[in-house]
């Protein structure tokens, strides 16, 4: 059975490696690895891993994906209200969660307010009072790190406002510091290893890669730090950059670092991975004014989101082979459902969603990711 994909909306969305591959990496800063094997060698020099990472790929490519969600709840708690905070709203994962959160939300009969942060610090601060001022039933942080909040945090919970997060700490599920209902997100460490595990299968183990991350924010931090970890396991694959462009800024600066990346490596450059897929429709323009042509190298995954600009990139191998796309809508509604347990004195469900690769091969022209089913299943939820 082919999957069935519903249109997102857009709105306006390692540690342990090689001390010579990865020494005095700080913002804008590179580093260069040596591998171990040539590139024209017969045999890549890591024959177990690749065979491992072809068969990952291989599962998670697999457009065969039934809801294996949660299917008992509690039902609809009426009248509630709620405040969902964009990190930004330009960064087109969060805007496409917010999207869910609305739909949700309707079906609920609740009402849903969202405020962008306007990615600064300042403009999240003030988001944060705006939306204690409304005095909501609860409240989504929406891409961003709660602990420059702390205050607001503390109001929300004198207040008993209960929090809910999408990326707004690194692990999935209730969190303690800082007080969260529940955390939504796919597991980091299951996106970063997949994203790695695909360049190594794809390239058959050999490539010359650059990173893009934001190290402003600890979840996109962990992920890049987790995809160099799985990237040097394979000793001919060499990372050649490490790239940190804060989110807001990479419409800003991804050109200029792109352009530089490309004088600086040329060739050696075949591939890449990103955080957020944002980063390649900014790195667009750069690649295609130095001759290079969509779908060709560098061949570029994003490990995150998955948003409808990424899948038309993806589809129309327009300079982006692949994504790890969050099922955006599907954890919008499943935010509305974590609150309603919230609301009826019941835990949150503990549900995370598993990892999934979307190529142009196995999209079916589609513009998002969601399991099969996930409306439906919520909907006898709050209705039974």
């Amino acid at each position: 059975m082919h999957h069935t994909r519903k249109a997102a909306v857009t709105a306006a969305a390692l540690l342990a490696v090689a001390a010579t591959a990865m020494a005095g990496c700080e913002r804008g800063s590179s580093s260069t690895a040596s591998s171990a094997g040539s590139p024209e060698s017969a045999e890549p020099g890591c024959p177990t891993v690749l065979a491992r990472a072809k068969r990952v790929v291989k599962k998670a490519e697999d457009v065969n994906a039934p809801w294996n969600g949660p299917t008992t709840g509690p039902t609809a708690v009426p009248d509630k209200t709620i405040v969902y905070i964009a990190q930004t709203l330009t960064n087109p994962g969060v805007a496409g969660v917010a999207q869910g959160v609305q739909e949700a939300a309707k079906v609920m009969g609740w009402d849903v307010r969202t405020i962008n942060g306007q990615g600064t610090p300042a403009g999240i601060r003030d988001a944060f009072d705006e939306a204690l001022a409304l005095r909501p039933s609860g409240i989504v942080i929406g891409g961003f790190d709660p602990k420059p909040t702390a205050r607001q945090v503390e109001q929300a919970k004198a207040a008993d406002i209960p929090l809910i997060g999408w990326h707004a700490v690194a692990a999935p599920g209730p969190s303690a510091d800082p007080e969260l209902f529940s955390n939504i997100t796919t597991r980091v460490e299951d996106v970063a290893k997949i994203s790695a595990d695909w360049i190594i299968a794809r390239s058959d183990g050999r490539a010359g890669v650059v990173l893009f991350t934001d190290a402003s924010i600890p979840f996109a931090k962990r992920k890049s730090d987790l995809i160099k970890k799985e990237l040097a396991t394979c000793s001919d694959i060499s990372l050649l950059s490490y790239e940190d462009i804060p989110i807001p800024q990479a419409n800003s600066r991804t050109i200029k670092v792109v352009s530089s990346l490309l004088s600086r490596f040329g060739s050696k450059w075949t591939y890449s991975a990103a955080i957020n897929d944002l980063y390649f429709d900014h790195a667009t323009a750069a690649l295609r004014a130095d001759g290079k042509g969509g779908a060709g190298a560098p061949y570029n995954i994003g490990a995150g989101d998955g948003d409808p600009s990424a899948f038309e990139r993806i589809n129309g191998r327009q300079f982006q082979a692949a994504t790890v796309p969050e099922p955006l809508s599907e954890q919008g509604w499943q935010i509305i459902d974590e609150f309603n347990r919230a609301f009826a004195g019941k835990p949150a469900s503990g549900y995370v969603a598993p990892v999934h690769i979307s190529t142009a091969a196995n999209s079916g022209g589609a513009l998002s990711w969601d399991a099969e089913g996930y409306r439906e299943a919520y909907r006898r939820i709050w209705s039974e």
